[in-house]
């Protein structure tokens, strides 16, 4: 008889890769500029490290984003523009680069973005994968579903997690054009 699986599933979890003409610590070293990222975002415009060294563990950048009128249009999420408060919690240069949402006392929450960067099984280059996985529910998505009923709430996740899902896909399609165009 097997043991049930304590192991919680994520409320959203999703992963892209690309192939991208460059070393693993060329790639890196592109990714892990977040004050650049207003280049391959579809909604952070950029920002700037506010505590520690840029890119380092620890460290906490301070992201400029904007957001569209019909991203997911029914719901009551952030549009316009905002900011949001991240802390780096992996930074291996060529390999990974990771970091965590802060909530609005600056307390990591369980919702992580990042890259991870391989040598290329062939032709050269690297692999960039980036993703995201959400654990629990972050500050502003207990807001968003504060007033929702179920079958609300089921829709917002589907429909939130197929945007997660696009956004991670442009996001590579433009990284590889900043670094190969470079």
């Amino acid at each position: 008889m097997g043991e049930a699986s304590t192991e919680k599933q994520p409320i959203f979890s999703a992963d892209a890769g690309i192939h991208i003409s460059a070393a693993p610590f060329d790639v890196y070293a592109v990714i892990s500029d977040l004050p650049r990222s207003g280049e391959w975002s579809r909604e952070c415009r950029g920002g700037a490290w506010i505590t520690g060294e840029p890119a380092a563990v620890g460290s906490v950048f301070r992201g400029d984003n904007v957001r569209a009128t019909d991203v997911v249009g029914w719901a009551p999420v952030v549009r316009g523009e905002w900011t949001t408060h991240a802390e780096v919690v992996a930074a291996e240069p060529g390999r990974t680069f990771r970091w965590a949402m802060c909530d609005s006392a600056g307390r990591r929450q369980q919702s992580v973005w990042g890259f991870d960067i391989a040598p290329a099984s062939s032709g050269g280059g690297s692999l960039l994968i980036h993703h995201f996985r959400m654990d629990s529910p972050t500050e502003g998505i207990r807001v968003i579903v504060s007033e929702m009923g179920p079958a609300e709430k089921e829709r917002f996740f589907a429909e939130w997690g197929d945007k997660i899902a696009d956004d991670l896909s442009a996001t590579l399609r433009r990284v590889k054009d900043v670094i190969e165009s470079a």
